[in-house]
């Protein structure tokens, strides 16, 4: 396995770091740029498209990956092809169907992202798109979650989870690195739970949206050069989304027990903290859930004195901290299930308290620091 990990992660990272170096070329030669307005936070205009060069890093490997193994299924491969690749060559090019959802789901929510930066769409129409895609996934893409229910129960619990985290992720994109960041811890988690469960094809999925990540962050992370815009953090949410459904939890055979199905929960507590806390916040005060401002995670921590960089950095530590634990979930009893979830519901409790405490008396001077390093939910 470890060959076609090397491969899945260097080859992506290669990939997206030549993508992105292109793109942002690109994007300062057309125009495509990103201007300080609004509740936006960064203070020079900066390249926008980030999202072409995730897309393309993320999904075309994954594509171009299965449809070769499909066209070669029945002959002779080289001496050199891994092991693992000719052990299951046909469990491998029958997931072909299962790659043209993922991949054309992923590139309508692309698509919607790429004119909404260009343009602004409004939330209300990302918002529907995202349920079609999702209903495409779970229905005719036959990608769903809870299989063991009746059809109409597991498919509408995968397109509410496929909608909440796409947007978990969408929400998440408000500073340099954040998403992305995120995005990649998690993704190498589900990377080991899906390995441990037997897996080869979800896990070569995900360790070469972990190299995509990685080789991004590169031009992203704090002070970034470049934007991922919506056509990024769509991309990126729904992908996450889809992983998690594709992972196997629960497997007797395996030695996996039910308490895996709260696997995902705990990984990606932190963006779904975010995305509640934020919409309840919004509805609260008679605003629309769907549109950007400046009440995420890490401006509430940025106002109580944080830099941009130490925001970005602790939620990437709070993360770790429920997501890391996450991995054995699938294999203890239901004593160490209880208490990795205990452990989970304090480090969420612990942000909440961070998040209320007295504002620091030189907040402002972060804040004015931290509006160098934001891009848009």
């Amino acid at each position: 396995m470890l060959p076609v990990v090397l491969i899945a992660v260097i080859g992506s990272f290669g990939l997206s770091l030549v993508a992105t170096y292109l793109v942002r070329a690109w994007a300062w030669r057309t125009g495509f740029v990103d201007h300080p307005s609004g509740h936006k936070g960064h203070e020079t205009p900066t390249a926008q498209g980030g999202g072409i060069a995730i897309f393309l890093s993320a999904c075309l490997p994954v594509a171009l990956g299965t449809l070769v193994v499909y066209m070669l299924r029945g002959h002779d491969l080289p001496a050199w092809t891994p092991s693992l690749v000719t052990r299951h060559m046909a469990g491998i090019a029958s997931k072909l169907p299962s790659v043209a959802a993922i991949v054309g789901g992923a590139l309508v929510l692309h698509v919607i992202g790429l004119i909404d930066d260009r343009r602004a769409l409004g939330p209300w129409l990302k918002f529907a798109v995202q349920i079609a895609v999702a209903l495409m996934i779970a229905g005719p893409g036959g990608i769903r979650a809870v299989e063991a229910l009746p059809a109409p129960i597991s498919i509408g619990l995968t397109v509410l989870w496929i909608v909440l985290i796409t947007n978990a992720f969408n929400f998440l994109d408000n500073m340099d690195g954040l998403s992305a960041g995120v995005a990649a811890i998690a993704a190498i988690v589900f990377a080991i739970a899906a390995t441990r469960a037997g897996q080869v094809f979800v896990p070569v999925m995900a360790w070469v949206l972990v190299g995509t990540l990685l080789g991004y962050l590169v031009f992203n992370f704090s002070p970034a050069s470049i934007f991922m815009g919506d056509s990024g953090s769509l991309v990126i949410g729904f992908l996450m989304s889809v992983l998690t459904v594709l992972v196997t939890f629960y497997d007797p055979a395996q030695g996996l027990r039910p308490f895996g199905i709260l696997m995902p929960i705990l990984v990606l507590a932190v963006p779904l903290y975010d995305v509640i806390s934020v919409v309840i916040h919004r509805i609260r005060l008679g605003e629309n859930p769907l549109r950007g401002d400046r009440r995420h995670f890490s401006h509430r921590l940025v106002r109580r004195g944080m830099s941009t960089r130490g925001a970005v950095l602790t939620i990437y530590l709070a993360t770790a901290a429920t997501a890391l634990p996450a991995i054995i979930l699938p294999t203890v009893d239901w004593i160490g299930a209880s208490l990795l979830l205990l452990q989970c519901l304090c480090v969420v409790i612990m942000i909440a308290i961070l998040e209320h405490v007295a504002p620091n008396n030189h907040a402002e001077g972060g804040m004015d620091h931290a509006q160098r390093s934001h891009e848009k939910d």
